[in-house]
Formats: C-alpha cells, structure tokens, sequence
C-alpha cells in the first residue's frame, strides 16, 4: 500500500493519522515465505519536523513460522513500535532515515522491514522442542522411536575403538 505524503512536505501545521488492517498473504525472506494469519494492524502518526517526517506508531500481526527443530507450523505474535525519519532528500551520514521518491511512502515494504528485524533467529514452536530423531524422522515431540542413539562424532569415532574391551 502507497502513501501520498506530499502534504506533510508542503504544510508543515498537518498531522496524519493512519490506521489500517492491511491482508497479507505472505513475503518472500531467506529462501522461505512467511505466511501472515492475521491481518497487519497499522497505527501511524506522520508529522513534519523541519524537512522531514517523523512516522511512529505499531504494528501488530501473527505470523506462521516454521520451527527449526520439528519443521512444524507455529503461530508467532508481532507487536512492534515505530520510530522512524522519512526524507526527500538522500542523506549519507544518516543512515536511519527513510528515502522517499515521488512523495509516496511504501507501507509494504516498511512492514515488511520491521517485521524481519523482529524474527527470531532461531525459530522454535517452544522452548523445550525436541526436534527430529536423525535416524528415521519422526517426531520426538508426538513420539518416541526405537532408534539406537549412536552420536558419534565420524572424525572422532577412531577413539571410540580405544575404549572398546573384548
């Protein structure tokens, strides 16, 4: 979703609130896609200070996340607060302002931005996943399975023939 801008730059006594569920589907980051279950809740103020724009607000949404351990589907909440400098003019000693082209903000990508910054880098369905069995897939968290545990190291299995009595 674009926003026109254009009247914060020319008269600086305005103020413009935004609040907006936006419906997204999903976006494309790291080789995966990121599937939204609710609709992005937007609450923005954008108001003029000197020539730029100072945008603050939050955004809330549930993402659906795949758990690094069990590759199960999990619900993520995202509450994330805004405090951000929107300019025309492209200033390379500020790196924390936003450029704007053509006097239009781009809500998706601004969105889409935070919500990444906010990923977990590790994501887990819960703290205590058990994951995969590495022998024959199943699920630790539903079941158990008969798998003889045989972690050994293959570099080190040379030792593991040292403590081995006949």
């Amino acid at each position: 979703m674009v926003i026109d801008v254009s009247e914060l730059f020319s008269n600086k006594n305005t103020r413009k609130k935004i609040h907006l569920d936006l419906e997204k589907e999903k976006f494309f980051y790291e080789n995966e896609f990121i599937q939204f279950s609710k609709p992005v809740k937007l609450d923005l103020i954008l108001k003029p200070i000197g020539d730029e724009i100072e945008f603050t607000g939050s955004i809330e949404t549930e993402l659906l996340l795949t758990c690094s351990r069990c590759l199960e589907t999990f619900s993520h909440s995202i509450n994330i607060e805004l405090n951000e400098r929107l300019s025309k003019t492209l200033k390379s000693e500020d790196e924390d302002i936003i450029f704007i082209e053509n006097d239009r903000l781009d809500l998706d990508e601004i969105v889409e931005n935070n919500i990444i910054s906010m990923l977990p880098i590790k994501r887990l369905c819960n703290k205590d996943c058990k994951g995969l069995c590495h022998q024959c897939g199943i699920n630790l968290n539903h079941s158990t399975c008969k798998c003889a545990i045989d972690d050994v190291d293959p570099r080190l299995a040379k030792l593991k023939e040292l403590f081995l009595t006949d």
